[in-house]
């Protein structure tokens, strides 16, 4: 496998990781909805004893919330790894990504333009 094959299938993957970040962040908004109404429902003043018990629960939320957002920073970031190593950086280049678009060196792939 030649290294542009290498480069798209690296590519590839990566949208393939975003596609997938999108929909577990579409199941777990639904499922933060869904919390959230439950939520607001069956829980108030009478139903907790103490407002520390209502805390405890307001905190555990927020740390499953926290959790998750720790767990897609660090996709991105490994996503971000592949597309550094994909996308050349030279300090000489005006940044940027392909040859005609004004965007550095790109990715050849072969063909003469």
């Amino acid at each position: 496998m030649s290294r542009e094959q290498s480069y798209l299938r690296m590519l590839n993957s990566a949208a393939n990781m975003q596609w997938n970040i999108a929909v577990m962040l579409e199941a777990k908004a639904a499922e933060a909805e869904k919390m959230r109404n439950w939520f607001v429902n069956h829980v108030d003043g009478q139903s907790m004893g103490e407002e520390q018990s209502q805390l405890g629960q307001s905190l555990q939320i927020h740390d499953q919330v926290i959790e998750m957002i720790d767990g897609m920073t660090k996709l991105n970031q490994g996503m971000v790894s592949i597309i550094k190593a994909v996308v050349p950086q030279d300090d000489e280049d005006s940044g940027g990504f392909g040859e005609q678009g004004g965007f550095g060196k790109g990715i050849s792939f072969g063909g003469k333009m």
